[in-house]
């Protein structure tokens, strides 16, 4: 997938893949890449600006756990990370309705 496909929605996926769970950043990109079927292979110095950038936006949370006995820090969405994450939804939907209906043409 182009990169400049991905432009503007990165923080929306990242927020997706942390919904209702917690998660280290590798694991963050291992979600990534498993729910687009490998589509979506992002290199760590991508994703990790973004959770530091959405953390301090204050749409996620971090604290240090120890993981599979390793220290990691995971990152989780606060409340509203969650009211983010239902409007990157929302006009995710808007925009597939109307481009889709453009792409389709006339009928």
């Amino acid at each position: 997938m182009k990169a400049d496909t991905l432009r503007g929605h990165l923080d929306a996926l990242l927020l997706a893949v942390l919904d209702g769970r917690k998660l280290h950043g590798y694991a963050i990109i291992e979600a990534l890449s498993l729910r687009s079927d490998g589509a979506l292979d992002l290199p760590t110095g991508t994703v990790y600006p973004a959770l530091r950038r959405l953390e301090r936006a204050g749409y996620l949370a971090s604290e240090w756990d120890v993981v599979a006995g390793r220290k990691r820090r995971t990152y989780r969405l606060t409340r509203p990370g969650q009211q983010e994450l239902a409007a990157e939804r929302a006009e995710w939907q808007e925009f597939t309705t109307v481009i889709g209906g453009v792409l389709r043409g006339s009928e």
